[in-house]
């Protein structure tokens, strides 16, 4: 098994109670990544929504909440190793107080084969927990102590993430890439119009921040390109699941299938 891991340090505003909840938790969970299921215990299981059908599951490997100190540790991994030689990825949190005020989480994500042709799955791995964690940021910042509804959505359509972006864009009812720190309305066909500043706009992603949530746009790939729409809305209700059809009949319309392509999630 190869020893290439993925790590990286987050500096948040929020102390280690708050960040562990964050975390390790079910609701805390949702507020920043995808829906789980978790049972809070060493042993216990874990199962991730990525939405369109598509989920995870594993086992909880550490359960360590904060202690005296301001440390804990969340650790997960396969409920059974691969037996096709897929990757065996292993996942942990470690959350440390910090003198003065705030918290650090270090997370590791172990299990990655070697070779450039596991170069691209270490890069995906990469951008999309750099996207999580601002997430987890922006939710300290702005949406503290509120709980999110979640609206997960996935396709996937030939072409590459270059090809995509434009038709991406034109979906949101966009003239082209946007500026980070710019204020826009998107304007899908379907779903009601999202006004916000642009917080995130990197090769992978477009994330903008309204008053009611964030919403985050993927494209990714380039033999053959995923597609996702991640809304999470915080506070006040809305009705996540009409929302969940509306915006998946959006990218699916946007985005269609190939036809007699395998499901290749």
């Amino acid at each position: 098994m190869s020893e290439r891991r993925l790590e990286k340090d987050i500096e948040l505003a929020a102390d280690p109670e708050q960040v562990w909840e964050a975390i390790a938790t079910e609701p805390g969970i949702a507020t920043w990544f995808v829906p789980h299921r978790v049972e809070p215990r060493e042993g216990g299981a874990v199962g991730q929504d990525y939405g369109s059908g598509f989920e995870t599951t594993g086992r909880i490997t550490a359960w360590e909440p904060v202690s005296a100190d301001g440390r804990g540790r969340f650790a997960y991994g396969s409920a059974e190793p691969p037996a096709d030689g897929s990757p065996d990825y292993a996942f942990e949190f470690l959350v440390a107080g910090r003198e003065g005020g705030g918290t650090v989480v270090r997370f590791v994500q172990s299990g990655f084969l070697d070779g450039a042709d596991w170069d691209g799955e270490y890069d995906s791995f990469d951008a999309g927990w750099s996207l999580f964690f601002e997430n987890l940021r922006s939710y300290f910042a702005h949406f503290r102590g509120l709980p999110a509804q979640n609206v997960v959505t996935m396709s996937w359509t030939s072409g590459t993430a270059h090809t995509v972006w434009p038709v991406l864009y034109g979906g949101l009812g966009l003239a082209g890439r946007p500026d980070l720190g710019s204020e826009v309305t998107l304007a899908p066909d379907g779903p009601a119009p999202i006004t916000g500043v642009v917080d995130v706009m990197t090769e992978e992603f477009l994330g903008v921040r309204s008053a009611r949530g964030l919403h985050r746009f993927g494209a990714e790939g380039s033999d053959g390109c995923g597609v996702s729409a991640y809304h999470y809305f915080y506070g006040g209700a809305v009705d996540a699941a009409a929302l969940t059809q509306e915006w998946q009949a959006w990218l699916t319309r946007h985005f269609p299938v190939p036809a007699g392509a395998a499901d290749v999630r």
